[in-house]
């Protein structure tokens, strides 16, 4: 599989990223999604390097599917939990790093509650001349540059199974509702949407969507537009994507209660009806049934993409993976 035009070493956040490095990573997923669909699912690509997943937050869906991913490539892996680690004896975030660098690490996939951490390892890594990339797997209400890709990934291989690329996106309508506020997710989405060309409307209480994501639509193809009610982020999408409330990061009382929040901005399959009629919808999890999408909608292979989200994510984190360690070995 030739990488001739991947130069980026580290991958941190989206908000720099190019329409051809977006285009890179749907094409090479797609050429990894077909390995996958095989009966021998493995490819030699990673063989002899070490892929260790450092997970400072906890994770389901992430970590496992970094760790598949890595192991479909023949890479050997290294598992990090916080809680059985030495940080409990007082090691420091960095000394953890090195510590696994020792061990002969060559991409280290980070996830951490608190924003910048991805960086500040990547950045010790450049300053002590290692070849070590880092790969940000979520870091506090930051990116999750990964999870985007796969959304970007999923979306585009709907509109074209055989050729996924930036330009499908071009005009079209996605929602995103939710707790935008504490959302890294929505933070990545909108720069990847946003650079492939469709508009993106946001939707949820006040307390949850600051007037400052407006910004976000600054200086690129497609916009971002801001809306405190659901109906008008709704109106015509081609896309929805809710998000969780994420009540372990709220530090106010924004929220009256689950239950208004489902009546006022719970997507459902009645409300689906002021889209487009062939609409999707997304939701990266885990998902709250009954608060931020109904049971019955969420199960619904007509409109759900919920599924198809999550066989995405070993493809693009394959793709990931490879484009950042494929000039290692």
């Amino acid at each position: 599989m030739p990488n001739t035009t991947w130069t980026r070493h580290h991958i941190l956040s989206l908000a720099d990223f190019t329409t051809v490095e977006y285009d890179t990573v749907l094409q090479t997923a797609a050429s990894f999604q077909e390995v996958l669909s095989r009966r021998t699912k493995k490819v030699p690509t990673l063989q002899g390097q070490v892929v260790a997943n450092l997970f400072f937050e906890p994770s389901t869906r992430t970590r496992s599917s970094f760790e598949l991913a890595a192991k479909r490539l023949s890479a050997d892996t290294l598992n990090f939990a916080s809680g059985t680690s030495s940080m409990t004896k007082g090691e420091t975030i960095l000394d953890t790093a090195k510590t696994y660098l020792a061990m002969g690490t060559d991409i280290m996939v980070i996830r951490h509650r608190e924003a910048g951490v991805p960086n500040a390892i990547a950045q010790e890594m450049d300053r002590l001349g290692v070849h070590v990339s880092v790969l940000n797997a979520g870091d506090g209400q930051h990116e999750h540059p990964s999870q985007a890709l796969l959304d970007l990934f999923t979306i585009c291989t709907l509109l074209d199974p055989d050729n996924p690329r930036v330009e499908l996106l071009k005009d079209k309508k996605i929602a995103i509702v939710g707790d935008i506020l504490h959302s890294r997710v929505a933070r990545s989405n909108i720069w990847s949407f946003t650079a492939c060309g469709a508009d993106v409307h946001l939707a949820a209480p006040p307390t949850l969507l600051p007037k400052l994501f407006a910004d976000y639509g600054e200086d690129r193809p497609g916009k971002v537009f801001l809306h405190w009610e659901l109906e008008p982020a709704l109106q015509e999408a081609d896309f929805v994507m809710t998000l969780r409330l994420q009540k372990e990061r709220m530090t106010a009382h924004l929220l009256p209660s689950l239950r208004e929040y489902h009546q006022m901005f719970g997507i459902t399959r009645s409300k689906l009806q002021l889209c487009k009629p062939n609409v999707k919808v997304l939701h990266p999890g885990p998902v709250n049934r009954g608060v931020e999408i109904s049971s019955e909608l969420m199960d619904d292979p007509e409109f759900s993409l919920i599924q198809a989200q999550v066989t995405s994510g070993v493809a693009v984190r394959m793709a990931l993976l490879y484009l950042i360690g494929s000039g290692k070995s």
